[in-house]
């Protein structure tokens, strides 16, 4: 490490990768959220409500939905050994 080198003050005067452009939104949302986390009620009620509109989700049907409707390919029959 270069002496004196500190990476919050070197993001404040160059930060190409926008690594803190929305760092006060960020603080802003762990702050809500933290709030909601307190409130053992809200946070139920937001923890089932999250998983209840999760939908239907497998890896295999996703790669397979990806690969018929972006690529336009059929699936290759493979013989297990």
């Amino acid at each position: 490490m270069l002496a004196g080198w500190c990476l919050p003050v070197s993001l404040k005067y160059h930060d190409p990768f926008l690594v803190c452009a929305d760092y006060q939104s960020y603080i802003d949302c762990q702050n809500e959220v933290s709030h909601a986390f307190h409130d053992v009620e809200r946070w139920t009620r937001m923890s089932i409500l999250n998983v209840a509109r999760i939908g239907k989700f497998s890896s295999d049907r996703a790669i397979r939905e990806y690969c018929e409707e972006i690529w336009k390919t059929t699936p290759v029959p493979v013989e297990l050994l």
